[in-house]
């Protein structure tokens, strides 16, 4: 976890003296685990309601599947789905929203609607996105993929141990932010489970994920729902639960400050388990 125990994000200040849930609020209508169930604006801001209301910290919203093989969606497409509901939850609710996205027109307008926070699984590679994320002054989140969504179990050949693939990786994208006027003060480092990784890749990150904290910077996790826990339980997406909180609990223990998460209440349980576990280690 970083060393300061505050993130600034926009108008909001992010405690992150203990972990963070971040609910996941996918409108969409193809993402892997809920595509479909909050395309309307309406249903989304009830879902995001709940969410808060069992305790997270941030929404973050996506408006464009990632899972391997999702329609590409259009920049206009993308920026209809997600910034109507940007509005809506910092005018009704004033919470922290993250931008799950890595187009630059929805990171700009998306910002100007109140968004907190910019969450790219591309790291800010596409084409203006990282003008547009430094243009913001929010913090943003660098997540470790090779390839495309589409295209990236394709890329799972690395020549050193995961850790030090994703460690790499991620130390040439803070570098390319600090080129660019992001400051290291606005980064926060997801090591990206289940993108360009086997399922054996994605063990021993978990298992290494300490590795990263020498670099000082919030760990964000995401593992809730995802493949890993099928192939390594022997369960489908509607069944993963268990697994996905096992998990929650050893990634916060091995220094995650963000957990990001589609089934908010049990996740909290779980992250405070492990804190009161740690509080008496300490």
């Amino acid at each position: 976890m970083s060393s300061s125990s505050s993130l600034a994000c926009g108008r909001h200040c992010l405690d992150m003296s203990s972990p963070v849930i971040m609910g996941v609020l996918n409108v969409t209508p193809d993402s892997f685990s809920d595509g479909g169930r909050f395309t309307t604006v309406e249903r989304a801001l009830r879902q995001a309601d709940a969410m808060l209301a069992e305790g997270a910290g941030i929404i973050d919203l996506g408006g464009e599947s990632t899972r391997p093989g999702a329609a590409v969606v259009s920049t206009q497409e993308e920026m209809d789905r997600v910034l109507p509901v940007v509005e809506r939850l910092v005018a009704e609710f004033d919470c922290l929203v993250s931008l799950d996205t890595s187009t630059p027109e929805v990171i700009a307008e998306g910002a100007a609607c109140g968004a907190s926070l910019i969450n790219d699984v591309r790291s800010l590679s596409r084409p203006g996105a990282l003008e547009a994320a430094a243009a913001t002054g929010l913090p943003v989140c660098l997540m470790h993929m090779r390839g495309e969504p589409s295209t990236m179990q394709q890329h799972v050949d690395y020549d050193v141990p995961i850790e030090e693939e994703v460690a790499r990786f991620l130390e040439g994208r803070i570098a390319t932010c600090e080129q660019a006027g992001i400051s290291r003060e606005r980064i926060i480092l997801d090591p990206g489970f289940g993108f360009a990784k086997t399922i054996e890749h994605n063990l021993r990150l978990m298992n290494r994920l300490d590795y990263l904290a020498d670099f000082s910077l919030p760990l964000l996790v995401g593992v809730s729902r995802k493949s890993m826990i099928g192939k390594a339980l022997g369960r489908e997406v509607t069944d993963r639960l268990p697994g996905g909180l096992a998990l929650a609990s050893i990634a916060v223990m091995k220094g995650a400050g963000i957990i990001r998460t589609h089934d908010v209440a049990p996740t909290v349980d779980a992250v405070n388990m492990a804190r009161a576990v740690l509080k008496e280690g300490a």
